[in-house]
């Protein structure tokens, strides 16, 4: 008995999916689907966007967003980043179509999103040319930092910094005090 193709992801196709506490996601037609984040990704995700926020108060260099998200290049990608910076006359459209352009993307690995983060999704950043990619490794404590032409990751264990382009001082952030115990 011959196997079944496998389905080929469109992004409407997954904007069609059940509302059942997973988030679903597809690249290149790959379908990633992941469950709820374990409390100490979000507890990461809160202490990141607190710390981004109050840098993007002073540096208005573009707008904080977080997951869930509709962002897609094409007719067979949609990501949900878990946090995410848009250019400031992108998010004014007010619809996630127009949303393209993102300065910075933060993934905060969780044991079920690692593959896709790592290496589907961190392809496809590189891919669009999103400047700035960090990878948040609670469990291993450091940041991967990925750049459209890198070819590894800059892994930052003490200090990870992002500088968007026009800000006169960089978004600085202790790893340590990110990824501390709760």
């Amino acid at each position: 008995m011959g196997m079944a193709a496998p389905v080929y992801y469109t992004a409407e196709m997954v904007r069609g999916l059940p509302d059942d506490g997973n988030r679903y996601e597809t690249v290149h037609g790959e379908l990633l689907v992941t469950p709820a984040p374990r409390a100490l990704h979000q507890i990461v995700l809160v202490r990141l966007s607190q710390s981004l926020g109050r840098y993007l108060e002073r540096h208005p260099a573009g707008q904080l967003l977080y997951s869930p998200a509709d962002i897609s290049w094409g007719r067979d990608i949609l990501v949900q980043p878990d946090i995410f910076v848009a250019p400031w006359d992108e998010v004014r459209t007010l619809t996630w179509e127009r949303i393209r352009h993102l300065l910075l993307v933060i993934e905060i690995l969780s044991p079920t999103t690692a593959r896709a983060d790592r290496f589907t999704k961190r392809r496809l950043y590189q891919e669009v040319r999103v400047p700035t990619y960090w990878i948040v490794d609670a469990d291993e404590r450091l940041v991967e930092v990925w750049t459209p032409e890198a070819d590894l990751p800059a892994v930052e264990r003490e200090r990870v910094e992002w500088l968007p382009e026009g800000t006169p001082e960089p978004f600085a952030l202790s790893v340590p005090e990110l990824l501390q115990p709760v």
